[in-house]
């Protein structure tokens, strides 16, 4: 970015500066007076003045930093800043850094980055605690803002493996753009956390993170009562959660389709169904976006959520009274927002020889499930717990075992088997069980593994069952048989994941859209809580009225119905509706429709359509019988075309398919009499 061309030049001697200039005087350099050296400065505004004055100042300091810098890529920099304002102060220009690109220099910043991250984690709860996330996330902005970045030579002799290269140009732009502008006035300041991204967030993370903890443990008598918590609890587990994100491949909030809500924040939607070209932008424009019918607006959530004020309806930190309604891994979900459990993924190795209290959580693993699992012989539970081929997700209280869940990962298979899984039993039916299962899910789905196989004996089934495990097994036959134990009296079970469901906080989730609903509800019927007068018409002889007549009726919602008929016969619904499936499914302009939308072929798609559909799946849900009305049905097929429209462009094919497919689809129904003509 900068060029080192020549070296700096001799300091100036400082001892002999005089108190005032008389511009009659000669120059020392040339035979000219002073004051023809500063004619051209006569019309020159004293703001200008100013701030070439101001100027000068950066130069002389520069000018020391060169000197005194022994680092030769900074001192390269500082030189080159140098020499840059000293040709300012001659051509009276403004400073520009001359360099291969200007600020921001990677997208998503660090700053939306960590809002997204701060969305993404932390979004479901209640408003008091996400406050708290919230002043964690400024504090680390804020100090990766005044974060001193190590030399390109420092870093090399730490990490000669990493790209040193990368390394130094971003290191050259943070020098010119961030660190120097802070006590050179005269250059144009950013934010580091504004104009760098995740390259550079994480080149540093890892030793920020470890110097920023040893820090507050070593200060913590310094911090005042009310931030200790907050440093001292808080702040560590919010950087290894912000960590995972930082270093995976597959993280959401590093994308720039991470979409903006209504409420002025970051909120990935997690959705799907059709094609657009990889070039073609998405659109961000949400005013622009049809709506899908039924959908509630955003504005209308975020007021009632503004008046949801029961902590125990959002399941809030300080909730000490579960409800007789809670779901199962409530509480275990409060002892580790508190500290009291801690979940860690561990294993034997053949490698590194693991520390001691790897070892001995791995021997109370072993303990567990041999006292859990009387029917598996001792010697094959230790044989698999310190197999370093098996890995297992411990459950940790007051520094102790008292559960997990051994498996094994088979990522070219696509599946995982789940051997043993356990919890001390004195300590179950207290949810753990649940919050286990549900952290091993989202470890499962950071590894992009979305497949879970095990042998459930008589006793485990219910339990499988309730963490989303069935007979029907998703993985093909080919994939896990010679790879799975098989245990004689056991029953094969399996779970898919679905990525797009953030499964320790699904159960809050779940419960706060309950309570929107609800509250929804009760604004309806205030709406709509009216006494009318009773019918008097029927004293006066009167034997039938249209329902329409009712007072109030139409108030509550009602609707008369079409002239279009509800087939009431289930065999005549379902073959009137698989004669339109097929019409429409033969059509030349239903090629775009056919399959769910590919991940590869639509890049985004399932961040932008949150209710995917296609006719694939229309068939297998008519199959099923799942249309047990003609509105069902319809919903359906009108999803198709919505989604269409709303990911595509008016110009593109798949945009005019879905409007002449529209047309024919209306037609058929039209024809079978389900609506009027």
């Amino acid at each position: 970015l900068l060029i080192y061309q020549n070296p700096p030049p001799t300091p100036p001697r400082t001892d002999q500066q005089p108190n005032s200039v008389n511009l009659l005087e000669p120059c020392r350099s040339c035979s000219h007076t002073l004051g023809d050296h500063v004619t051209h400065l006569e019309n020159v505004s004293e703001e200008e003045m100013n701030r070439l004055l101001g100027i000068v100042l950066d130069v002389e300091y520069l000018y020391t930093c060169v000197h005194k810098e022994e680092d030769a890529d900074t001192k390269q920099v500082y030189f080159s800043l140098f020499k840059l304002l000293r040709k300012c102060i001659l051509q009276m220009g403004k400073p520009v850094v001359e360099a291969q690109e200007s600020p921001p220099f990677e997208k998503p910043s660090i700053e939306q980055g960590v809002n997204n991250f701060v969305q993404y984690k932390f979004s479901h709860l209640p408003s008091k605690e996400r406050q708290t996330i919230v002043e964690l996330a400024k504090m680390f902005l804020n100090q990766i803002n005044y974060w001193q970045l190590e030399t390109p030579s420092q870093r090399r002799q730490r990490a000669p493996a990493d790209d040193a290269a990368g390394y130094k140009v971003n290191y050259t732009r943070w020098l010119c753009y961030c660190n120097v502008p802070q006590f050179c006035d005269s250059l144009p300041r950013y934010e580091t956390t504004q104009i760098f991204g995740r390259t550079l967030l994480g080149s540093v993370f890892t030793v920020m993170r470890k110097q920023l903890l040893e820090q507050a443990r070593q200060e913590k008598d310094m911090l005042p009562p009310e931030k200790r918590t907050l440093i001292l609890t808080h702040f560590p587990k919010f950087l290894s959660m912000l960590e995972e994100e930082v270093y995976s491949h597959s993280s959401p909030i590093w994308s720039e389709n991470f979409l903006v809500g209504s409420t002025g924040g970051q909120i990935p939607i997690h959705t799907g169904g059709q094609k657009r070209k990889p070039s073609e932008p998405i659109p961000h424009d949400e005013n622009k976006k049809l709506r899908i019918v039924g959908d509630i607006p955003m504005e209308l959530i975020n007021e009632v959520m503004a008046t949801i004020t029961d902590p125990t309806s959002m399941l809030g930190p300080e909730t000490s009274l579960l409800s007789a309604h809670s779901a199962r891994d409530e509480a275990a979900r409060l002892e580790e927002r508190r500290g009291v459990i801690e979940f860690h993924v561990i294993g034997n190795s053949l490698n590194q020889k693991p520390n001691k209290r790897i070892l001995m959580w791995l021997v109370g693993l072993q303990n567990v499930f041999s006292h859990q699992l009387p029917r598996m012989p001792k010697e094959y539970i230790t044989r698999l717990v310190f197999d370093p081929k098996h890995k297992t997700l411990s459950l940790i209280k007051d520094g102790r075992v008292i559960g997990g869940i051994c498996f094994r990962m088979f990522p070219s298979q696509g599946f995982t088997e789940i051997v043993f899984c356990a919890v001390t039993s004195n300590e179950q039916v207290k949810g753990y069980g649940t919050h286990l299962m549900n952290h091993l899910k989202e470890y499962h789905i950071k590894h992009d593994i979305l497949n879970f196989l095990t042998y459930a004996d008589e006793y485990a089934i219910g339990y499988f069952k309730k963490q989303g495990f069935s007979k029907d097994i998703k993985v093909p036959k080919a994939k896990y048989l010679g790879y799975i134990k098989d245990y004689e009296g056991a029953t094969l079970m399996g779970c898919e994941l679905n990525p797009s469901i953030p499964y320790t906080e699904f159960s809050v989730i779940i419960k706060k859209q309950k309570e929107i609903i609800k509250k929804l509800i009760e604004r309806k019927q205030a709406q709509i809580r009216k006494v009318y007068p009773g019918l008097s018409c029927f004293k006066e002889g009167v034997r039938q009225i249209p329902i329409e007549s009712i007072p109030g009726i139409r108030e509550t919602g009602w609707k008369p119905l079409g002239k279009g008929k509800e087939l009431k016969d289930p065999d005549q619904l379902y073959s009137t509706l698989k004669t339109i499936l097929q019409h429409v499914k033969s059509h030349q302009n239903a090629w775009p429709f056919m399959e769910p939308v590919k991940k590869t072929e639509a890049p985004g798609y399932y961040q932008v359509i949150r209710f995917p559909m296609d006719l694939k799946t229309m068939s297998e849900r008519l199959k099923s019988r799942y249309y047990t009305t003609r509105k069902l049905f319809m919903a359906d097929m009108q999803r198709i075309f919505t989604n269409c429209r709303e990911y595509n462009p008016p110009e593109s094919q798949y945009y005019k398919c879905a409007n002449l497919l529209e047309k024919v689809f209306y037609t058929k129904i039209k024809e079978a009499g389900l609506i009027e003509k």
